[in-house]
């Protein structure tokens, strides 16, 4: 190994949690290093948020222009693929960092491309692709955020099968005609969502009850039902025990249990994550490799006072936004202690991630659009809080009926009795995804109903659903 190259930071993993925290270091005047081993901007940039919502924005679209009247009779047929993909390319930068090497560059920062290992205590040793070793050390701090990659569950055939992951299911330049999706994942609904309206025949096989487990039941049956009415198959309490493939180019079959099988072109397994942490040298500190990394309010790892984790690696919310939140925390608490500064990490303090418990946000952008923000009705009675669960049919709202014809949806609100705050809000609808703010905040801020009763919708809004729910609530 050559003489260390010492910073005042080392930040281990180009995504938009180790970006962000470049953005916010660099900002202090502090000096960064940042360690890539593939693209600079991450399996988000890449292969997840941006190029799933490029090829799903089209779909939602045609979808909300056939339920508007005078334009539904226009947007009949089926979608210029090869356009869809185009776009889809460009928002990836056709799979090269430029823009964000350039964006790097812009800051001070220095980027070491190749696989990047923890060395020691405030080291990280880079192997380069060319073969040259580079050694890091960090004057205050190493922040790991090398994040998650796709679990392939180890069934009979599956080494064979070739099946895709999220990151060929976004990247794909082709619908395959038959397409087996396992899961009932965000990554499982988006990517039927996306590949149904392509031309794909979509069958969904969920082990559970049903999709998008971790929000409110009525998401996924809403979901569910959509899909369905789009020519997907979608079955739950199904499952998978083995993988059938013949040849390399040949149809992929999935075995059920009971003896059943089906048939497809592709097979894509949206069966969870794990941590990216196999290989960066957690054993050289003292922790687990392969495994999750836990930390603090402040995304500081106990018992190691110069080493971070944020993003996805940590398990705290597997999200861009949250991983990218943690970072700007993360970045703050780094740069206070550098310069000797008191702390505040109490809940909502500048230094404590608390927004990852209490006011998660997450948007699915399938049709019908699910989004949510802090506790469903369930983990909130779960957790010990006196709730209580107030809906109502988004349809029944003069926006949501103005924005398309026949509107389904739902909206739910978890109120804290004790308090009268919200601890969580749920939306289902065409277009509810822009809702979502509005309710984090609420979440977030912990607003208390007396005072929402004040915030008055704009008329003829879907935002009226808020007058609705408090209402309900309110009798």
């Amino acid at each position: 190994m050559t003489e260390a190259v010492e910073y005042d930071v080392v930040v281990l993993g180009g995504g938009p949690a180790g970006e962000n925290i470049v953005d916010r270091t660099r900002a202090a005047g502090l000096s960064t290093a940042l360690v890539e081993s593939e693209l600079v901007g991450g399996e988000c940039s890449y292969w997840a948020c941006v190029p799933s919502k490029a090829l799903l924005r089209p779909a939602l679209a045609r979808a909300d222009a056939r339920r508007v009247p005078g334009l539904a009779g226009a947007v009949g047929g089926p979608l210029d693929a090869a356009a869809v993909f185009a776009h889809r390319d460009y928002w990836t930068g056709n799979w090269k960092d430029d823009g964000q090497i350039d964006w790097i560059d812009s800051t001070g920062a220095h980027v070491y491309r190749g696989h990047g290992r923890l060395y020691g205590v405030r080291k990280v040793a880079v192997t380069s692709p060319e073969g040259e070793h580079h050694v890091l050390s960090a004057r205050h701090a190493v922040v790991v955020a090398t994040g998650t990659r796709a679990v392939i569950p180890e069934l009979p055939g599956i080494a064979g099968a070739r099946p895709w992951t999220s990151r060929e299911a976004t990247s794909a330049q082709a619908a395959p005609g038959r397409l087996l999706v396992v899961g009932g994942s965000v990554v499982a609904a988006e990517m039927a969502t996306a590949w149904q309206a392509l031309g794909s025949q979509v069958t969904v096989l969920v082990r559970g009850p049903g999709l998008l487990p971790r929000m409110e039941p009525f998401a996924g049956e809403l979901v569910a039902e959509a899909l369905r009415e789009a020519g997907a198959v979608v079955r739950t309490g199904v499952e998978v025990e083995a993988v059938v493939r013949d040849g390399s180019t040949g149809p992929v079959t999935v075995v059920l249990a009971g003896g059943e099988t089906l048939e497809g072109d592709e097979l894509l397994m949206a069966t969870g994550r794990a941590p990216r942490t196999e290989d960066i040298g957690l054993d050289t500190v003292g922790l687990t490799p392969g495994g999750w990394i836990d930390v603090d309010e402040s995304c500081r790892v106990p018992g190691h006072d110069w080493l971070y984790a944020v993003g996805d690696v940590n398990h705290r919310a597997l999200v861009t936004h949250q991983g990218k939140y943690q970072a700007r925390i993360a970045g703050a608490a780094i740069v206070a202690r550098a310069a000797g500064a008191a702390l505040d990490t109490a809940p909502w303090g500048a230094h404590a991630a608390t927004a990852d418990t209490r006011a998660l946000p997450q948007a699915v952008f399938t049709d019908p659009e699910a989004a949510a923000v802090g506790l469903t009705l369930a983990e909130a009675e779960r957790a010990g809080h006196r709730v209580r669960a107030v809906d109502h049919d988004l349809g029944k709202v003069t926006g949501a009926g103005l924005y398309a014809d026949g509107y389904r949806g739902r909206a739910r609100m978890v109120v804290d009795l004790d308090r009268e705050v919200l601890l969580g809000v749920t939306f289902v609808g065409p277009g509810a995804a822009e809702l979502l703010h509005a309710a984090t905040i609420t979440v977030a801020a912990q607003v208390p109903i007396e005072r929402l009763w004040h915030a008055v919708p704009a008329f003829p809004t879907m935002s009226e659903v808020w007058l609705r729910l408090l209402e309900a609530y309110r009798g």
